[in-house]
């Protein structure tokens, strides 16, 4: 079966869809039995997609566990309420006092928080490393590391990872793999043909779509699932039926969606590398991208979202630039049919393993789905507005 038709098919067992083309919205949180049998068997197989509690799930949410699993690969996928609390459960199921953990140094500013101050006071090292170290990793391995993390492209500045060389070194030790593919959407990168163990999403971003839903999965191979499954299910851990329902929804379109954001972001992002105010592009796609081989290598595709850094511009101007927008709007997040914009912020802060030394200001873009030439126009008025 081809991508784009798993895609349609993906979570639509006739006993989830009762008919219809779409699963059903099974809301639940106390589930009744006809009998002391029949209770004894949920409890049995409560974790293999039957109905006992609805923290356990409905079958909306298995619906989508195993959409998530045919289109990305595993054998099982946790829900969540955000991206967020799909990485903290994951690295909570994995971690314990007195491990150490390898971050990626490129890691999305939460999953950084989370290991400075939630982590470290439950006495957790974190060592933040060069997403380009490749096969150096090996030596800031420690006989107390259990878990490598990764996120590739890095958030912001857009690093590809040598993601299989990293999991094989990882694994020589049996240290768990983890993975942020929310670029990668599990459609343009598949991380279980790399050696991932445990592939995480906000699936807030491109799996829904439509930027209304909060949500998180984590998806995970046969060694790691019973692990993070119950872990997660002890932290409490679990999301409503609508949310998977409109997940759900905005799968069917991922393809397309996808193959559009990048059409239209190769485009802008060609338009900006020869703009004179612009200094770099940082794209994946592009040759100067740090990681560019691994990207050719190993996705299929790309997305809307990237960044670009500006040779000039002080913060009124900058301020010019981004107040006048007409298309791209400000905010948070991005993956949804709307195009965004920021200035990002920090990076001489959050980066320790590998400083920040480029002086200019990055500009972040998420290309939606309005016309490119739009798009365009947009930021050419804003880029002239820097010299005003």
């Amino acid at each position: 079966m081809k991508q784009d038709t798993k895609i349609i098919a993906a979570g639509r067992k006739d006993s989830w869809t009762q008919g219809g083309v779409n699963p059903v919205i099974q809301r639940a949180s106390t589930i009744i039995f006809d009998s002391v049998e029949k209770m004894q068997h949920a409890t049995k197989n409560r974790a293999n997609n039957t109905l006992f509690y609805g923290r356990r799930g409905t079958t909306t949410s298995f619906a989508f566990s195993d959409a998530m699993c045919e289109i990305e690969g595993g054998v099982g996928c946790a829900l969540y309420p955000c991206g967020t609390a799909a990485i903290s459960s994951a690295l909570l199921s994995f971690l314990k006092t007195g491990d150490h953990l390898l971050m990626v140094d490129t890691a999305y500013e939460p999953t950084r928080d989370f290991c400075n101050k939630i982590l470290a006071n439950m006495g957790i090292t974190t060592t933040y490393y060069d997403p380009m170290i490749g096969a150096g990793i090996k030596a800031l391995i420690q006989d107390n590391t259990r878990v490598l993390f990764l996120e590739s492209p890095g958030s912001n500045t857009m690093e590809v990872q040598d993601v299989p060389t990293l999991a094989a070194i990882a694994h020589q030790t049996d240290i768990t793999v983890m993975l942020d593919n929310t670029w990668g959407s599990g459609i343009n990168f598949k991380p279980f043909d790399y050696g991932v163990d445990i592939s995480i999403q906000a699936a807030t971003k491109y799996i829904v779509g439509h930027s209304d839903v909060m949500m998180g999965t984590a998806t995970a191979n046969e060694k790691h699932w019973p692990t993070l499954r119950e872990h997660s299910y002890l932290l409490g851990q679990c999301a409503s039926a609508d949310d998977c329902y409109l997940a759900l929804r905005g799968l069917r379109t991922l393809g397309v969606r996808m193959r559009q954001h990048e059409k239209s972001a190769l485009k802008v992002a060609h338009w900006l590398k020869s703009h004179p105010a612009v200094d770099k592009v940082l794209h994946p796609a592009f040759e100067d991208c740090p990681g560019h081989e691994f990207f050719k290598r190993d996705f299929s595709g790309g997305n809307g979202l990237f960044s670009f850094i500006l040779n000039r511009g002080d913060d009124a101007a900058i301020v010019r630039l981004l107040d006048g927008m007409r298309h791209f709007k400000m905010g948070f997040s991005w993956g949804g049919f709307e195009s965004l914009i920021l200035k990002v912020n920090g990076l001489d802060r959050l980066r320790t393993a590998k400083p920040w030394t480029e002086t200019g200001t990055v500009i972040r873009l998420h290309i939606g789905l309005e016309d490119v030439d739009d798009l365009i126009e947009d930021l050419a008025a804003g880029l002239a507005r820097l010299d005003d």
